[in-house]
């Protein structure tokens, strides 16, 4: 196809000793933990904030969520051009220190007591700008530090941890904010971004694969059209899209549910959310043996039809004392989406040429990172029209719908995804 032509590449690791000093990953790791930590703990608090402390609509508490969002369908493409002209250690040391900022700046107002929720809006919108482009960046940032020969271990590091993070930060800010309040956890979240700055800011500058000589907007055509021209990144991603619509989705209406129809304090909150990083974590530590055992294609469609069928628990929970139901789904639906994300992700990482990393990346997240607020909006708006628990049942439902679309894809054809000619060298297949 011709979208999936090979591109010319540049070696960017000619500046990059062959081997990296000790502990230079080690710290770009601990930066990108805690910095993306940060980012899952605020999915939840801001909601909660707004909830607790605000008395916000459930329309309110989606839009708040998509405020968070709607970078990655804004800023995406541009940020794959960013990442490669402007030097990576300064751009994501001034991203860490923007979030820390902005939302630095809630904690502080509610203290005087003038914290609305138009402010809260703003700092949702700042943090989700800055996340956009420091998660673009840090695609590009890794292969500017470390030699390639290490690369391949330090992205199946980084892989597993991005996949935990995401789903794991979440449930353990409802623990935090059941400890400290939801305003609280705003100040130790604003404190993960400070110390990610600091870690950043001993790391080597980077020097990103500049292409000066051509426009930013033949950079950012030539990215997608490599990913829609793919037979498979295409299709995995339209899988992606779909999935991070009732992502989304789930994740806006779980606390309005939980907090105001099922009746759950913050702290019960967190405990039973506190599952989906446990489902999270159970993936990530499996999913090299389910998709080796099953093939990498099958393995992503078996998990996520499994995860969406335990899903459907979700909506049984109706109080405190049948909590577990809720926790279960969550847990379950957690531990397919990381499995089809890990591999998925893998696979864009090892098959795009190194010249188009960041932009296949960045394209990617346009699309499917882009369904982000319209699933948020989409769940209040179904709230708002038809209840809570029914939103829920309608979002769980539909979570069979990505994989059975992938099965009937030329991905589901094949037990692995297979290697595209114009991709670059094959991935070797991962040990058992």
């Amino acid at each position: 196809m011709g979208g999936a032509r090979t591109i010319p590449q540049q070696d960017r690791h000619d500046d990059v000793p062959d081997t990296s000093p000790p502990g230079v990953f080690w710290r770009f790791w601990a930066a990108s933990t805690t910095s993306g930590a940060g980012t899952a703990v605020t999915a939840l608090a801001l909601p909660l904030v707004a909830l607790t402390v605000l008395d916000a609509t459930a329309f309110e508490v989606a839009l708040l969520a998509a405020a968070g969002q709607v970078s990655w369908l804004l800023l995406s493409l541009p940020a794959g051009v960013v990442a490669q002209r402007v030097p990576l250690r300064r751009l994501q040391v001034t991203l860490d220190l923007v979030r820390c900022a902005a939302l630095g700046s809630l904690p502080l107002a509610w203290w005087l007591g003038t914290l609305t929720y138009p402010h809260l809006l703003c700092a949702a919108l700042v943090t989700g700008a800055a996340t956009v482009l420091f998660d673009i960046g840090n695609s590009t940032f890794l292969p500017a530090v470390v030699p390639a020969r290490e690369l391949a271990a330090r992205n199946s590091v980084m892989s597993g941890t991005h996949s935990v993070t995401d789903t794991a930060g979440p449930s353990l800010g409802g623990v935090l904010i059941g400890v400290t309040g939801p305003v609280g956890a705003l100040v130790v979240d604003a404190a993960s971004y400070l110390a990610s700055a600091v870690l950043l800011r001993t790391l080597p500058e980077g020097r990103p694969a500049h292409r000066g000589d051509e426009s930013a907007l033949r950079l950012m055509r030539e990215g997608w059209r490599y990913v829609t021209g793919h037979p498979v990144m295409r299709p995995c991603m339209i899988w992606a899209t779909a999935a991070n619509f009732l992502n989304a989705a789930l994740l806006a209406l779980t606390p309005l549910y939980l907090v105001r129809e099922a009746g759950f304090g913050p702290l019960e909150l967190g405990l039973v959310l506190a599952m989906d990083g446990v489902g999270g974590l159970a993936g990530a530590a499996v999913a090299v043996r389910v998709t080796t055992r099953l093939g990498t294609a099958r393995g992503i469609i078996v998990a996520d039809l499994a995860g969406g069928a335990l899903l459907l628990l979700a909506p049984l929970t109706t109080s405190g004392q049948d909590a577990y139901w809720f926790a279960l789904g969550n847990a379950g639906f957690a531990f397919g989406t990381v499995i089809g994300s890990i591999t998925t992700r893998t696979y864009r990482q090892t098959q795009s040429p190194p010249e188009l990393l960041s932009r296949v990346m960045a394209t990617v997240r346009f699309v499917s990172w882009g369904a982000l607020p319209l699933g948020a909006v989409a769940a209040g708006l179904l709230a708002t029209r038809f209840g809570a628990h029914t939103a829920l049942w309608a979002v769980c439902a539909a979570a069979l719908l990505p994989p059975l679309y992938l099965f009937t894809t030329g991905v589901g054809r094949h037990r692995d995804l297979v290697r595209h000619a114009g991709a670059g060298p094959a991935a070797p297949r991962p040990a058992s």
